[in-house]
């Protein structure tokens, strides 16, 4: 009798210990699912924070009524990294080109500040077949990727994931030359087509370009 009590207690020791281990597999689980919820909730959060920043340098193109005039709209032109050069003053009014030029200055700034290591890169777009084309500038901006890698993840199912969050390369106005999403960073593309306004082109000169109607 006392070996057949001894041997239960085992039995219901071992039970214990394979129901421990199920609820821990069970938990793990859970956070698993819930790491990859938050993961997916933080992109997109990141994401609709890259649409309002890119509405927001679509409305200081339409305050500046040069912004698509071909003598201004390369000053909204930026590369990847720091703006080089002068940096304009337009505290008491300045020239429209110079007025561009000082908006993504600044625009670049609010996106560094507001995304996890933000950038963003403006670019002319190659202009398409027909006469209707009306100028366009690509704005693609990116942040830190807050994906990690496990070594055990297979490379196929990495890319299939990540294939929305990324950019292919996308053809600029400069022949041979694109715009790619840098290497560990999650981006958003969009594009930007300004109306112009209908001013006089009275007192134009070369700081002060005439506007058309489009």
């Amino acid at each position: 009798m006392r070996l057949m009590r001894e041997g239960q207690r085992g039995v219901t020791l071992l039970e214990s210990m394979i129901a421990i281990v199920l609820v821990a597999l069970g938990v793990l689980g859970i956070l698993g699912v819930q790491l990859r919820t938050l993961a997916d909730t933080q992109t997109s959060v990141r994401r609709a924070q890259a649409i309002r920043l890119i509405e927001d340098l679509s409305e200081r193109m339409k305050a500046n009524p040069s912004a698509l005039a071909p003598q201004v709209i390369g000053n909204y032109a930026v590369d990847w990294g720091e703006v080089s050069g002068t940096v304009p003053n337009c505290a008491t009014g300045c020239s429209p080109g110079n007025m561009a030029r000082a908006d993504v200055v600044q625009w670049k700034a609010t996106v560094a500040s507001m995304l996890p290591l933000g950038d963003a890169s403006v670019f002319e777009v190659a202009a398409g077949a027909g006469n209707n084309t009306r100028t366009q500038l690509g704005v693609m901006v990116s942040w830190r990727e807050n994906e990690r890698e496990r070594e055990d993840d297979k490379a196929g199912e990495r890319a299939a994931y990540k294939a929305p969050l990324t950019q292919d390369p996308v053809a600029t106005g400069e022949v041979g030359a694109s715009v790619s999403c840098p290497a560990n960073r999650i981006c958003h593309l969009q594009y930007l087509q300004p109306t112009l306004r209908c001013l006089p082109a009275t007192g134009a000169d070369a700081s002060n370009p005439p506007v058309t109607c489009p």
